[in-house]
């Protein structure tokens, strides 16, 4: 029997990153399965660098970024061969950038880094104080702020290394990761030596490298860039995240084409407020990042983005997946189905093309849309690229089915934000036949805004909800499914149908939401999507949705063929 059931965490465990149209009818009951696309392992070592440097000397950078040099006679042309933010990872020659942190000036670190064979040491003048108290001699460039200064000096250091790729940028809050392999399938059908740069995986080549964020710090960045010039990659696919444009991680970068999604709440933790979130997004839009921007005139923030673009000097194309004739280019003849969507994608001078995407729902046409334009933006054959988006099979940890031969429909997804959970919920409803059930948790130390929203988004779009732990990182894991109950709660005394079970364990609720399921319905696991590892009092802990809904399916399959 369905009942609200609570299972209260131990001691123990309390401190242990979408758009619409017309469309035909779909199949019921069936969604594609979803392979891993990594054609390799990632590489968990150290942040990769070249192997080679244009050896800029420290007179020369310092000039190149409006630095003041300070040190003895002749240190103007020291040679600086790397560059880094993390006093534990100078290697002979870096230069070592030292900013203010929330409880010490990295400044204090000099001499670790000296030590270390740090060459100078890039900061303001409260850490110049610092390093010449920790590292006397050791040369000093001085700037008033050091995070400016980062991309600028490590795109100088490494050679100017995307200056030799085609740059493709994509930023907004939903779909950037789905769009960045669209793209990457598109590039390389186009017959190009792809990058690609994102939450889920870097890959140079074929070579997977571990994501630690979805943007890396500015030093990484350029050493990465770097890496794949040297290793014959010629096109780049990036997720720009907005931290990583509030942060100046990008500056030093200039981008063929940029492209936004849509925007909706998330990161409030983070920005002051909305207005400073979208803010950040809009900076990837203009003169200074891009040539052309790609944006989705559906999204009301989309729109913004495009005037203030076009007002700036940026050449701007707007698209809309809803098919609005206002737009540049629209989607017609839309055709949703449970493996997928086709559509006529239409543009200016009478041109269109008809695409197609291997991952179902309207967003996911919205996406390839993003994709596909920003590829012809950048100038390369639309047939190509059209087959090539048309070719990616999946992305882990978007819309990824789960198949243990249950009779019922399993799915793994990312949506950690209200909107992507509603647009998720409302892409499955068709293909179920019987109930639809979300299990979905809210991050610790992130927007607690969202959280009751989270719990009445995924009340009003499915039957049965599971209320768990995602990352609760430092904060009290039942303070976090308080607020997305309450917002759960909210919605069901508004007229909600849904049936709620709070369940603390991330591994019992999936467990019981398998248990619970029945022939013909779907099951979501919401929120992690790819992650492998969870988050509780400071220490990630193993936990891949994959393996552990995987396991529970098969699990459930051999009891029921030996019963």
């Amino acid at each position: 029997m369905w009942r609200d059931s609570r299972v209260e965490t131990t001691s123990r465990e309390k401190h242990r990153d979408r758009g619409g149209g017309s469309a035909r009818g779909p199949e019921r009951g069936s969604l594609p399965i979803v392979p891993n696309p990594q054609t390799s392992p990632p590489d968990e070592s150290e942040q990769p660098r070249p192997r080679s440097t244009p050896r800029v000397s420290l007179g020369g950078l310092a000039a190149s970024v409006g630095a003041e040099l300070r040190g003895a006679e002749g240190c103007a042309q020291i040679p600086v061969t790397g560059f880094t933010h993390d006093s534990r990872a100078v290697r002979p020659g870096d230069l070592y950038a030292a900013m203010p942190g929330a409880s010490v000036h990295g400044a204090e670190f000099a001499a670790e880094a000296a030590a270390a064979g740090a060459v100078a040491v890039l900061t303001d003048p409260a850490g110049a104080d610092l390093a010449e108290a920790a590292a006397p001699g050791l040369p000093v460039l001085l700037v008033p702020e050091v995070r400016p200064a980062l991309g600028p000096a490590a795109s100088s250091i490494y050679g100017e290394p995307s200056r030799q790729l085609l740059m493709l940028g994509v930023t907004g809050t939903n779909g950037k990761t789905t769009t960045s392999y669209l793209m990457e399938g598109g590039l390389r059908a186009a017959g190009r030596s792809t990058g690609l740069i994102g939450t889920v995986a870097t890959r140079i080549g074929d070579r997977a490298i571990k994501s630690t964020r979805t943007t890396p710090e500015a030093p990484d960045l350029q050493a990465l860039l770097a890496v794949m010039v040297e290793e014959g990659v010629d096109a780049l696919a990036m997720e720009v995240s907005s931290h990583a444009l509030a942060y100046g991680r990008t500056s030093g970068i200039h981008y063929a084409v940029t492209a936004f999604t849509n925007l909706t709440q998330d990161h409030l933790d983070f920005h002051a407020d909305f207005e400073d979130y979208f803010a950040a997004k809009a900076k990837l839009f203009t003169p200074g990042y891009t040539d052309l921007a790609v944006v989705n005139a559906d999204d009301p923030y989309g729109r913004r983005i495009a005037a203030q673009a076009a007002a700036a000097g940026v050449r701007v194309w707007t698209f809309s997946a809803a098919g609005a004739r206002s737009a540049d280019w629209r989607a017609e003849q839309i055709e949703l189905g449970p493996d997928g969507s086709r559509f006529l994608l239409v543009g200016p001078e009478g041109r269109s093309y008809p695409a197609s995407v291997h991952l179902p729902g309207a967003f996911n046409v919205a996406n390839a849309m993003t994709a596909i334009l920003t590829l012809i933006g950048a100038g390369l054959d639309p047939e190509q690229v059209v087959a090539g988006v048309a070719a990616v099979p999946g992305v882990p940890g978007r819309m990824q089915k789960i198949e243990a031969g249950q009779e019922f429909l399993a799915v793994v997804d990312y949506a950690h934000t209200p909107d992507a959970l509603s647009t998720l919920l409302a892409a499955v409803r068709p293909v179920t036949r019987g109930r639809l059930a979300v299990l979905v948790g809210c991050g610790g130390d992130r927007d607690r805004a969202k959280r009751p929203l989270m719990g009445a988004a995924a009340a009003w779009g499915a039957d049965l909800v599971y209320l768990t732990n995602d990352n609760p990182r430092s904060e009290d894991p039942l303070e976090i499914l308080r607020a997305a109950e309450d917002g759960a709660r909210q919605a069901l005394a508004e007229g909600a149908k849904a049936e709620l079970a709070v369940i603390p364990d991330r591994a019992a609720a999936i467990h019981a939401a398998i248990s619970a399921a029945r022939p013909g319905d779907s099951v979501i696991v919401a929120g992690k999507g790819h992650e492998r590892g969870q988050e509780i009092a400071g220490v990630v802990h193993p936990f891949d949705d994959v393996q552990v809904l995987s396991e529970a399916l098969t699990g459930l399959v051999q009891e029921v063929a030996g019963s």
